[in-house]
């Protein structure tokens, strides 16, 4: 009997904390570009795990880490790395992290279908996003002002389009900062003389995709899931998760299921680029 009991004891042990350790809430906060794919992964993982339960929220990857480093999300998620400064404030606090490649995405340049321009070279983007070239006609469009439109500085595809595209300079004084992507795709939409970058899941029919030249005007190839696999098109970048090191066992279901084959069939159901 006693030993009986002993193995009641035990099983019941067992199973609560297999209830406990499936049934945890998680956390998901940050990129905006990667909020789709984190949404539609959880909806997906949360119908085959049922004790589960995850929250995503948006914001920007500024908003995702700092809420990280505060401790007010289990995982950040974020279109750009995490920056020194961030580093610090974790290192400060004694926390460690692990950094994860979950997808890719091609970073989409769009204007208005009624504008005539369809391509744009490096240099010209340059000019337009920092102020120094302001009317369409100035890169062979019609005499018409031009108006651009960025994400905020919060915002991880803030960063890396000025880092990689714009070489590190200001963007001008004159752009128009929105809070979300969906939010540039309405407003490039609704005005013939905008322009904006997005995500490609982001890409929709109201909006047309700027093709791109990196070689000064040679070749210029438009953003695409095609173009993103074979790395013709060229403004590429990873979107990543981070979490702490300690909170591996609370994550690491549900960041396992994004990497495995079912979760990177969703990347690119969703519009990105899966990892392989």
């Amino acid at each position: 009997m006693k030993k009986n009991f002993i193995r009641l004891t035990l099983s019941i042990a067992v199973v609560l904390y297999s209830v406990t350790a499936f049934s945890q809430e998680l956390k998901i906060k940050g990129s905006d570009t990667v909020l789709p794919l984190s949404q539609k992964e959880a909806e997906t993982y949360m119908k085959q795990n049922a004790s589960a339960k995850i929250t995503v929220i948006g914001g920007g990857s500024g908003v995702g880490l700092a809420a990280f480093i505060d401790g007010t999300t289990d995982i950040a998620m974020a279109s750009r790395k995490i920056k020194m400064s961030e580093k610090l404030k974790l290192q400060d606090a004694g926390k460690s992290y692990k950094e994860v490649t979950i997808a890719f995405d091609a970073l989409s340049v769009i204007v208005n279908p009624a504008n005539k321009v369809s391509q744009l070279t490096k240099e010209q983007l340059e000019g337009i996003f920092t102020g120094k070239i302001t009317n369409w006609k100035e890169v062979g469009g019609d005499d018409e002002k031009i108006i651009t439109y960025s994400r905020e500085s919060s915002s991880g595809t803030f960063e890396f389009f000025k880092e990689h595209v714009m070489n590190g300079k200001n963007y001008g004084s004159a752009i128009l900062m929105m809070p979300a992507t969906g939010a540039i795709v309405q407003s490039v939409s609704q005005t013939k003389g905008a322009i904006g970058y997005i995500g490609l899941a982001y890409l929709e029919k109201n909006v047309k995709d700027i093709k791109v030249s990196y070689d000064k005007g040679k070749t210029y190839v438009g953003a695409s899931m095609e173009t993103a696999k074979n790395k013709t098109y060229p403004i590429i970048r990873p979107l990543f998760y981070y979490h702490l090191n300690k909170d591996e066992a609370k994550v690491k279901p549900f960041i396992s299921y994004v990497l495995s084959p079912a979760g990177q069939k969703v990347v690119e159901e969703v519009g990105y680029v899966p990892l392989n």
